[in-house]
């Protein structure tokens, strides 16, 4: 179904320019997130409703198009294998939302082992009749080349006609391939209009690319940090946890807008909570130092020795542990492996 479009130099170079100076530079961030998620590597088991499919609150219907009825409706209760048998006679008879119903399910694996090359032959099929959804997904499975022949330039065409039809994961990857293949202030503006309209369609990933824009000053738009720290907002607030980094690290040094420590201390630590390297060391200096909160050096140690497995190394930190008691490093330990 989805095939990952790596992101760009533009995002990554950006990204390190948030980095706040008060903060070591071992902590840089890792590489941004793109829109949507790649192919899932496994095999659903057969039955009629896979324990870890998605809801049909998580479904967009809109990728369907107009599809009246039974099929459908035996999709959002669940019942994938009946979708698909109902789906599957239309879809063999030109529907192009049957098609990219039944290409769902083969690229989910949903009621039945997952087929990704069955799932790319009828995201095809629709795609050449014009729905977005599926010329999205086929695009990038063109970009992949796994299961279908790698073909760049008509992925990038197919991404355009999504993009311009509203997809909003199309425009913002459609920005992504702008910057990749035509460097320059026009390719730059026009990428940048993109990821303003996935940003303003609600796509947290695109928020955050506006963030960096306004951060940084890019493709025509001035330096804004307050647009920036209002961007970071919106994607933070949707769970993206590289925004919440860099909101709380803005927050705690009134970086674009007034200095909070408390709330930056609550951002920096929804993101560490949430697996964020980076964050997870930011959060142990805050506690080290109590900004925003109270000094609770255990817990500091705790949080860096977490970051730390991961394989980040912080001087400053290391340092810090080396001069706590057997007894103190001890109960960090302990501390650290319930964070797990």
């Amino acid at each position: 179904m989805r095939a990952r479009h790596r992101p760009i130099g533009f995002l990554t170079a950006a990204l390190l320019a948030l980095a706040d100076p008060a903060f070591a530079a071992a902590d840089q961030a890792v590489d941004p997130k793109i829109a949507d998620e790649p192919l899932a590597d496994r095999l659903q088991p057969p039955g009629d409703r896979p324990l870890d499919s998605p809801t049909v609150d998580q479904v967009d219907p809109n990728r369907f198009g107009h599809l009246p009825d039974a099929a459908y409706g035996a999709f959002q209760r669940g019942y994938y294998i009946t979708a698909h048998n109902l789906a599957l006679p239309r879809a063999e008879n030109g529907d192009p939302a049957a098609q990219t119903l039944v290409a769902e399910i083969y690229a989910r694996g949903l009621g039945m082992p997952r087929d990704a090359k069955k799932a790319a032959q009828w995201y095809a099929k629709a795609a050449e009749q014009g729905v977005p959804e599926a010329q999205f997904q086929y695009a990038l499975m063109l970009l992949d080349g796994t299961f279908v022949g790698k073909d760049s330039d008509r992925a990038y065409e197919l991404m355009r006609i999504a993009a311009d039809s509203g997809n909003r994961l199309a425009q913002f990857n459609l920005a992504q391939m702008m910057l990749d293949r035509h460097p320059g202030l026009e390719s730059e503006k026009r990428a940048v209009g993109y990821y303003e309209k996935a940003a303003n369609a609600g796509l947290a990933d695109a928020q955050y690319a506006m963030a960096q824009v306004y951060a940084n000053g890019f493709g025509g738009k001035a330096a804004d940090d307050r647009k920036a720290r209002d961007w970071l907002l919106r994607s933070a607030t949707q769970g993206f946890d590289t925004a919440q980094l860099d909101l709380g690290t803005w927050m705690v040094d009134g970086r674009g807008g007034p200095r909070d420590t408390a709330t930056g201390f609550n951002w920096l630590k929804r993101a560490a909570e949430g697996g964020n390297i980076a964050a997870q060391n930011r959060l142990a200096k805050l506690y080290r130092a109590g900004v925003g909160t109270e000094p609770r050096p255990r817990e500091a140690a705790a949080w860096y020795i977490s970051a730390r497995r991961a394989g980040l190394i912080d001087r400053e930190m290391e340092d810090f542990l080396a001069g706590l008691t057997p007894e103190e490093m001890k109960e960090a330990i302990q501390r650290a492996n319930r964070l797990r």
